[in-house]
């Protein structure tokens, strides 16, 4: 019989690029996620029967045990980006981490894969990163034999880094940027799948690998990118750090204010702490190469899905040529 695998969060963005790598490999795949009826679209990853939703929480042991039992490797790709009053990152990023964790380590798992991110620090004043710290403590001391992903800035056709700033570009004259001279490496999101796939068949050594793409670049170049890309011309403008402080607390302030109805997903003042560091892979650090990976550049892939935020869309090419036809 085909071998089964636990995703957590197959999914969501990482995840459902998991999910289809491993089905294609053969394997049998449990898409553990909170509501499976909208994730339903995953069954067409694979054959029939070979990919299925099923419901699990994290901040549950009955439910997270039950769709580890008799699951060979367990992948966690549950993260969030900022919290609401029912998500929050101690219980989701650090809670939810070790649970998982210890369950399957109870549970005889082979191998367990775990999706972090690069800035993961115990000593951050991020609750973020200092949660992201806490998870990966909690994977090892359950799971001493786990491999740890730990990515830079995400970037794929349903990425909300690139997307959400080129869909401000076509109604926005300027572009805020908080910590536009931060520097990221952007990875892009089928790679990190190939990562972990090939930790959860074995093939790569158990530790903490660091994943970046071949690029390095200022948040603000990679807007510039972005913009060159739309064809736009915007202006970037650079945020202080006290302005976007003092912005995000406002907006912090309506969410609590509304009691949740408004959900802050502009700027958290956890992500201002976040943009006063750089992203990019640590010099010494295990990486795609220890993977064997050649990771993808950027402009292998942004133009493939930013096309859509063009004036013309996908016939801007057209109409550039038709303004050079004459009679």
């Amino acid at each position: 019989m085909s071998k089964l695998v636990t995703i957590f969060g197959g999914s969501g963005f990482v995840g459902r690029y998991i999910t289809q790598r491993l089905a294609h490999e053969g394997w049998r795949v449990r898409v553990a996620v909170r509501r499976p009826n909208e994730a339903i679209f995953v069954r067409t990853y694979g054959d029939v029967g070979q990919v299925a939703p099923v419901f699990a929480n994290i901040r549950d042991d009955h439910t997270t045990a039950e769709v580890i039992r008799g699951a060979d490797v367990v992948i966690n790709c549950v993260g969030i980006l900022s919290e609401t009053s029912h998500q929050k990152f101690d219980t989701i990023q650090a809670e939810g981490a070790a649970r998982i964790a210890r369950l399957a380590a109870e549970a005889g798992v082979e191998r367990m894969v775990h999706i972090s991110a690069i800035g993961a620090d115990a000593e951050s004043n991020s609750a973020y990163a200092r949660t992201k710290a806490e998870g990966e403590a909690a994977v090892l001391k359950h799971f001493p034999q786990a491999v740890i992903l730990r990515p830079s800035v995400i970037f794929g056709p349903e990425d909300q880094f690139f997307n959400r700033f080129a869909q401000m570009s076509r109604f926005s004259v300027m572009l805020p940027l908080v910590g536009a001279e931060t520097r990221f490496q952007p990875v892009y999101v089928d790679d990190v799948a190939h990562a972990a796939a090939k930790a959860a068949l074995g093939r790569a050594a158990p530790g903490i690998y660091e994943l970046g793409g071949p690029d390095v670049a200022s948040f603000r170049a990679l807007m510039q990118k972005m913009l060159g890309i739309v064809g736009r011309r915007r202006l970037l403008v650079g945020l202080p750090f006290w302005a976007a402080w003092i912005m995000a607390r406002m907006l912090g302030a309506v969410q609590s204010v509304t009691l949740g109805l408004f959900h802050n997903s502009v700027l958290t003042v956890d992500q201002v702490r976040q943009l006063r560091r750089d992203n990019v892979v640590a010099e010494g650090a295990r990486g795609f190469a220890d993977m064997g990976i050649e990771p993808t550049a950027m402009d292998a892939v942004l133009e493939s899905y930013l096309y859509k935020y063009r004036p013309a869309g996908q016939y801007t090419a057209l109409q550039a040529s038709a303004r050079n036809f004459r009679v």
